[in-house]
């Protein structure tokens, strides 16, 4: 397939101001990893300006290799048992109101690292007891109990990402399951309803329009509040191409159709990413879910 040029609205340089420098400092400082810089998130000039940064913990090294993403894959170092404090002491430092935890896919972990995930909340909470805390966690490969430990650790979200449409996920994360993801979203539900599901799509690897909207009605099924949805772009020659570079108004009218199937937030933009604006949409989030339910009333 011939490589399609990036239209000019989605080029984006990294601008190198005294926020986004000190932001840089404070996570080398401490050891940690951010998925803003592994995945070279288009919106890291942004983030990191204000200080917003999404932490990557387990490491840096991924035991899959999904074809669409730029974090390394290989045999992962030994998880450090220091790294919960150390997150909570970068959240403390940033004063943040709002705090996103990613991780690398760490298959060879008795529960895929979901202890780990529960240990990074509870050191957040014990030292900034105000802040509100994302998660972004893998399936876990469907290990028993893990996915229970982190709920257990009652994060404000659960992010799981459902990438793309289930026709796709041979090309593009053979090593999941469409099915399993959903059921892990809506399993979050089933052992705490009072957490809200989050989920994201990329567009731009071959999916059809019906496609999107099928998956939409999958995610509303079980039961996910909050959808985003943002372009692919590909990181290297060697991952999966982009097939289509999809224009705002299709992004604007895609959030439309979400919200008539009920979405508590959506976020749809070529720039959309799983953590992008997350606090500013995680308060709007709270804002809706309070006038659902005094419309229920």
């Amino acid at each position: 397939m011939p490589y399609l040029e990036k239209p000019s609205w989605l080029r984006v340089k990294v601008k190198l101001t005294q926020e986004y420098l000190e932001t840089q400092s404070q996570v080398s400082r401490l050891g940690l990893s951010t998925v803003c810089e592994e995945a070279a998130c288009p919106n890291i000039s942004e983030c990191w300006a204000k200080k917003h940064v999404t932490v990557m913990i387990l490491g840096e090294i991924c035991t899959r290799a999904c074809r669409f993403c730029n974090v390394k894959t290989g045999k992962p170092t030994k998880v450090n048992p220091k790294e919960p404090e150390d997150v909570a002491l970068l959240v403390q430092k940033f004063q943040a109101r709002h705090v996103v935890i990613t991780s690398v896919d760490r298959d060879d972990l008795p529960d895929g690292g979901a202890q780990h995930f529960a240990d990074v909340i509870y050191a957040i909470r014990a030292l900034n007891p105000e802040t509100s805390i994302e998660v972004l966690t893998p399936d876990f490969l469907g290990k028993v109990g893990a996915l229970e430990r982190v709920v257990e650790a009652e994060p404000d979200v659960y992010n799981h990402n459902i990438e793309t449409v289930p026709r796709l996920y041979a090309q593009v994360r053979p090593q999941a399951r469409y099915f399993n993801s959903l059921f892990l979203l809506k399993r979050v539900k089933f052992l705490n309803s009072k957490i809200f599901t989050k989920s994201g799509l990329m567009l731009g690897l071959g999916e059809e329009q019906k496609e999107v909207i099928q998956v939409m009605n999958d995610l509303r099924e079980a039961d996910v509040d909050f959808l985003t949805i943002g372009q692919y772009l590909q990181p290297t020659p060697h991952h999966h191409p982009v097939m289509r570079y999809i224009p705002p108004k299709e992004y604007i009218e895609l959030e439309r159709r979400a919200y008539q199937k009920k979405f508590l937030m959506v976020s749809a933009s070529p720039f959309t990413r799983s953590s992008y604006h997350a606090e500013e949409l995680f308060n709007k989030l709270r804002a809706n879910t309070r006038i659902s339910k005094s419309v229920q009333n």
